[in-house]
């Protein structure tokens, strides 16, 4: 494990976040660094402006029923509102 790595771990289980959490918050670092074939450390801001932008369609692609979906209280007419 790497120093940054630990890190990270210690400083969220500081502060009380879940396994899970921790666990996709280490997930989405390195899917950073394998975006931009380098370690966390050496990104710099206009990488991780364009990493983040790379993650989010990442995680909109792995739940489209997610973002699509609409509370059964909406009906047609109350959609037509934000059209």
């Amino acid at each position: 494990m790497t120093q940054l790595r630990r890190k990270m771990l210690e400083e969220l289980q500081r502060r009380n976040y879940s396994h899970r959490t921790a666990k996709t918050y280490v997930r989405i670092v390195r899917d950073f660094a394998e975006h931009f074939h380098q370690p966390p450390d050496k990104l710099g801001p206009e990488q991780m402006e364009a990493g983040q932008v790379n993650v989010l369609w990442g995680v909109w692609r792995r739940a489209p029923t997610q973002l699509c979906a609409r509370p059964s209280s909406m009906n047609s007419s109350s959609i037509a509102d934000f059209s």
